[in-house]
């Protein structure tokens, strides 16, 4: 396991491997974020709420508990969270 920590500690993760899938489980406290991809990354949100910028797109998207959205990998994206939010995301 990997623990990670961005954005001065607003934002933590935990970074494990399963069956030769790399993925990782966290929380970020509120705030705007922007983060780099090297590889793809399917994120999906766990408990609360965050909107999302995705590459590409000029409007904002929200995603609730439950829902899935896909980043391309080597780009970069936002996040707003306006309160705490927990995600997995998976390293495709």
């Amino acid at each position: 396991m990997n623990v990670n920590e961005y954005f001065d500690g607003k934002v933590k993760s935990i970074g494990f491997e399963t069956s030769g899938q790399r993925s990782s489980v966290g929380v970020m406290t509120p705030g705007e974020y922007r983060f780099d991809t090297a590889a793809p990354e399917k994120m999906t949100v766990v408990a609360g709420e965050m909107v999302v910028k995705l590459p590409g797109n000029i409007e904002w998207q929200t995603f609730s508990a439950g829902d899935s959205f896909d980043v391309p990998g080597t780009s970069a994206f936002d996040i707003k969270v306006s309160d705490s939010v927990a995600y997995l995301c998976d390293y495709l």
